[in-house]
């Protein structure tokens, strides 16, 4: 009986949204990497935002016949964090898992994951590094270390996002306590960890990369401009509101965004992405 009890505490829904600017077989590849774990998912909540091509409505209908698939459709595009919002409240079991419809999940990552969760019971959510590709799985651009204790991940919470948002597993009551996914302009992820923290969530990072992380030529200038600027100069507002950070620390923070989003041209956030904010991949 016990046993049972703790299967089904650590039973995995796994949350993907697809929107209509997602390649099929991108798509194909991210769902295979999830179907290919070593530790089973119970269910993969696909949640089809908006309409989407034939093709990928040609893996909808096949996916759609297998009971593991819990596919929920809008008729119109609604953005991200409503449809993780809508993901997981319809998920039915107790770990969430984050995967997005371009990214490929290593084959070991959520049993690591889980069994991180089932030796640290404290912890409410663990993430992993990843390594970012150009359009080829093959083509590895750069490693994406975060921060690893909670101890970290809350001091670096303060200036900039700790996690890879697509290797988050999470405990669904503890997100659901803490608001759910809500819309916010290319940050619902950040605004997420926020209210976690808030409501006193313990975080990991396994230092280990477990994910491939796709990027293309538009990664480089999709977080640019006044409209994301103001969205991160609004979390900060909410950081300083809700005392994460003082005043000192929020003007700060401001006048890098403010630099890195809106002053520093597309072209030159590139190499600086390359240079300063990731780990080149090594030859072998």
């Amino acid at each position: 009986m016990e046993n049972n009890k703790e299967n089904n505490q650590y039973k995995i829904s796994v949350v993907m949204s697809v929107y209509k600017n997602d390649l099929a077989k991108n798509f194909k590849i991210a769902v295979d990497s999830i179907l290919q774990q070593t530790y089973k998912p119970s269910e993969i909540v696909l949640i089809i935002d908006g309409p989407v091509p034939e093709d990928t409505e040609k893996l909808l209908s096949v996916y759609e016949k297998d009971k593991m698939f819990n596919v929920i459709r809008f008729e119109q595009n609604k953005g991200l964090g409503t449809a993780l919002q809508v993901g997981v409240e319809n998920a039915k079991y107790p770990i969430i898992a984050r995967m997005d419809s371009d990214d490929i999940s290593y084959p070991e990552r959520f049993e690591k994951q889980i069994n991180y969760l089932k030796e640290h019971p404290e912890i409410d959510a663990v993430g992993t590094y990843g390594i970012e590709f150009l359009d080829e799985p093959e083509n590895t651009f750069a490693i994406k270390e975060v921060p690893v204790t909670d101890q970290e991940i809350k001091q670096y919470m303060k200036k900039r996002n700790p996690f890879n948002h697509m290797t988050m597993t999470m405990k669904k009551d503890k997100v659901m306590q803490s608001g759910n996914y809500q819309d916010w302009y290319y940050a619902e992820d950040y605004y997420m960890w926020l209210r976690l923290y808030l409501n006193g969530a313990n975080f990991y990072n396994i230092p280990e990369v477990l994910a491939k992380i796709r990027i293309n030529e538009d990664t480089f200038g999709r977080r640019h401009g006044m409209k994301y600027f103001k969205s991160i100069k609004n979390l900060f507002k909410f950081m300083r509101k809700n005392k994460i950070i003082g005043f000192f620390s929020y003007v700060k923070n401001i006048f890098i965004r403010f630099a890195g989003h809106v002053l520093i041209p597309r072209k030159m956030k590139k190499k600086m992405y390359s240079k300063f904010l990731r780990n080149k991949v090594k030859e072998k």
